[in-house]
């Protein structure tokens, strides 16, 4: 019969308990070590990435955005006088400074008009007949003044030969006592009458100058009513192409409204809006570019509006070239202004992540071209397409400035 041999049993379980200990050693050996590996490099496909070479030399510091060409010169045209809209003209049409564009009415502007011009007509004929009067009344005095100087002339050489008479002895003193007498009457007279021709003179001009005031304020008033009414036939006051008309056919406009705006197309500025925080940049007559899309024009900028609005500022610039074809006001343009120039810097391509003046990092390629690096790099002054590199690249390094956020977590990639 068999008989079981105890020993060599306690032996085997003793074997596979050391075994399995060894095994679960090592399997948390692995797992540690595998914990403790960095993840392998992602592949990315060359092809989807944007790269630039970091170069040295001169370095245009500016700012671009978006913007519309306007007339420099815009004439609003507002309404005169009251009135009522007869007819009007379609915007788009060239004008003069004569053209009317539009028509108004007013009845009760006419009437005005009308009892204004009667109302010159009788004062100017009221002041013709006051003077024919005042005329008469001093021709009828200057006859009498007339006598009186006559009468005064006959009494002195009545006088004059009555003393002669007496000193020859051929008439009494008396006698020649009253001809001086008479003589020094008629004077007196004569004198008076002179004097009131002077007065009713003066008289006269006062009278015919009241009279002559009151024709000049009739006819101010009538010239007024005349020129209102004239200003219901709006003129466009200026050559140039009817821009917008703001109103309608039969719409009742008070005095002050704004009827029409005309401007001249061949003379345009272009209005660029500019994010505030690049705007205090900007200085007064730096030089720009506006690409009108069929063509770059040049300009530098003349304006730079005070306020912001919605974040932005306007700035004005001076177009110094000729127009391009298909340039007409509110077109839509692209415009740059150059800030700065800087001579020689290390400068690449603006990533697309990346304030300036501040760190960021940037893949940098490695091993020909195969891989990339990731490394933090301080950017300086940015323009529109480059940006100034201070520190961690130098001269002919080639970096990616594509959007690299999925590969936050990789500090290197493989590029295929």
């Amino acid at each position: 019969m068999d008989i079981p041999r105890q020993g060599a049993a306690r032996e085997r379980r003793r074997r596979r308990v050391i075994y399995g200990l060894i095994g679960g050693a090592a399997l948390v050996g692995v797992s540690a070590g595998v914990a403790h590996l960095k993840p392998a490099a992602p592949e990315v496909e060359r092809t989807t990435v944007w790269t630039d070479t970091v170069r040295r030399g001169p370095m245009d510091i500016q700012v671009r955005s978006l913007g519309t060409l306007v007339p420099e010169d815009i004439l609003w045209i507002p309404a005169l006088t009251d009135g009522r809209v007869n007819h009007r003209l379609l915007p788009g049409v060239a004008v003069r400074p004569n053209t009317i564009l539009l028509e108004l009415s007013n009845p009760e502007l006419e009437q005005a008009t009308l009892d204004a011009g009667w109302q010159l007509k009788q004062a100017v004929a009221e002041f013709n007949s006051l003077k024919a009067q005042l005329d008469s009344q001093l021709l009828d005095q200057r006859v009498t003044a007339a006598t009186v100087q006559s009468d005064y002339q006959q009494a002195r050489l009545t006088g004059e030969k009555d003393e002669a008479l007496v000193k020859l002895g051929l008439q009494s003193e008396l006698n020649q006592k009253l001809s001086a007498a008479k003589a020094g009457a008629f004077a007196t007279r004569n004198q008076i009458e002179t004097e009131r021709v002077k007065v009713l003179s003066d008289s006269i001009a006062a009278q015919l100058a009241a009279q002559q005031a009151k024709i000049e304020q009739l006819r101010a008033l009538y010239n007024l009513k005349r020129s209102q009414l004239d200003s219901l036939r709006v003129r466009a006051g200026a050559e140039g192409v009817l821009q917008e008309v703001l109103v309608e056919v039969g719409q009742r406009v008070a005095a002050g409204t704004i009827l029409a705006k005309v401007a001249q197309p061949t003379h345009l500025k272009a209005q660029l809006k500019i994010a505030e925080t690049q705007a205090k940049d900007v200085l007064l007559g730096e030089k720009a570019s506006i690409d009108t899309h069929n063509g770059v024009i040049a300009g530098h900028v003349v304006r730079i509006d005070p306020s912001v609005i919605n974040g932005t500022r306007t700035v004005d610039v001076k177009l110094d070239g000729p127009l391009p074809a298909g340039a007409v006001p509110d077109l839509s343009v692209d415009g740059t202004i150059q800030i700065e120039h800087l001579e020689s810097v290390l400068h690449v391509g603006r990533p697309a992540f990346g304030q300036p003046k501040s760190i960021v990092g940037l893949f940098k390629l490695v091993n020909g071209g195969k891989e990339a690096v990731r490394v933090q790099v301080k950017l300086g002054r940015a323009s529109v397409s480059t940006v100034e590199i201070l520190n961690e690249l130098r001269e002919g390094d080639e970096i990616v400035l594509s959007d690299m956020s999925r590969w936050d977590g990789f500090d290197r990639i493989r590029l295929q």
